[in-house]
């Protein structure tokens, strides 16, 4: 890695073992499986994606409708819906190959047996550097289940570990009763960061019909609506834990960014402000380098955890 230089200040961070050029990834189920986005940004200038969440098997997801939009922000109940394993690793894989930006791939099951399966399968699969495992999705049966109690999570994420070498992300949920504690059981059994963190279970009513909006009824609240909630959680859980904070929620600016980056987070993923703004999260890393340059920042890293709370908070 080049030294920062006054004119380019170092945004860097490592992952476990997997080092980004800066801290910006595209959100798990906002940016397909990495390539649908790559005509509308430069993905050179990200750190990396992460591509929609991939299961042992095809999933048609929810029936429709299954999104709704919110004041300042979307509900969604897409129900993890992709090709599956065999066919990630056969079709879409190879279409990675050449990506100019890290390749974390979502991985989601319904038992341990299950991630396992994802996690050994996708061994060796070129370009995977990373594995982010979703046990935090609103929008499925046993979604939430491993993401909700600390000795689920725990199991799962050691499982994987024995098998995946690579860096190992998860993705918590904010439902859960104690976050915190289950932060902590993923670093013990060997988690190199945690994204804090899925969306918000939420529900929207049409009031003429009298019904949901959605057809599951209830859906995953995302966007600007709830950064101040993501925000909290990220300061919580970057205290609880000494792995690397991915803050995830309400990112389309490099304001948003440096926001979680202060309160904890050594990365973020944008998500829903890639549907308003296709090339957000490009404008994010160009906002986040004008920042440093501005306050004489020579490396962001700085910056991590560095909120002033004062004395009498």
């Amino acid at each position: 890695m080049k030294p920062p230089t006054p004119d380019k200040p170092d945004l860097s961070l490592a992952i476990g073992g997997l080092k980004l050029r800066n801290p910006v990834l595209l959100a798990s189920g906002t940016c397909g499986y990495g390539t649908e986005l790559a005509p509308l940004l430069r993905m050179e200038r990200l750190g990396g994606i992460v591509t929609k969440t991939i299961t042992p098997k095809p999933r048609p997801g929810n029936p429709q409708p299954r999104i709704a939009e919110t004041p300042s922000g979307l509900l969604n109940s897409i129900g993890l819906e992709n090709v599956g394993l065999e066919r990630f690793i056969k079709e879409q894989a190879p279409k990675l190959r050449d990506f100019p930006a890290a390749v974390i791939v979502s991985v989601g099951a319904e038992s341990v047996e299950g991630f396992v399966r994802l996690a050994d399968g996708l061994v060796g699969v070129t370009p995977v550097a990373g594995l982010e495992l979703n046990i935090s999705c609103p929008n499925v049966e046993r979604g939430m289940a491993f993401g909700s109690d600390a000795s689920m999570a725990e199991e799962v994420v050691g499982a994987c570990r024995e098998v995946w070498r690579g860096a190992l992300i998860v993705k918590l949920t904010p439902n859960a009763c104690d976050m915190a504690s289950v932060a902590k059981a993923c670093e013990r059994a060997g988690a190199d960061a945690v994204t804090v963190s899925n969306t918000y279970l939420g529900m929207k009513v049409d009031v003429v019909r009298r019904r949901p909006a959605l057809a599951r009824p209830c859906g995953g609240l995302s966007g600007p609506a709830i950064r101040p909630l993501a925000v909290a959680r990220v300061w919580e859980i970057s205290r609880a834990v000494r792995i690397p904070v991915i803050g995830s929620g309400g990112v389309c600016t490099a304001g948003d960014a440096l926001e979680h980056i202060i309160a904890g987070a050594g990365a973020v993923q944008v998500g829903t402000g890639s549907f308003v703004t296709p090339s957000a999260a490009e404008k994010v890393v160009e906002g986040l380098e004008e920042y440093c340059l501005r306050h004489g920042i020579a490396e962001l890293r700085t910056l991590v955890g560095s909120l002033d709370i004062g004395e009498d908070s």
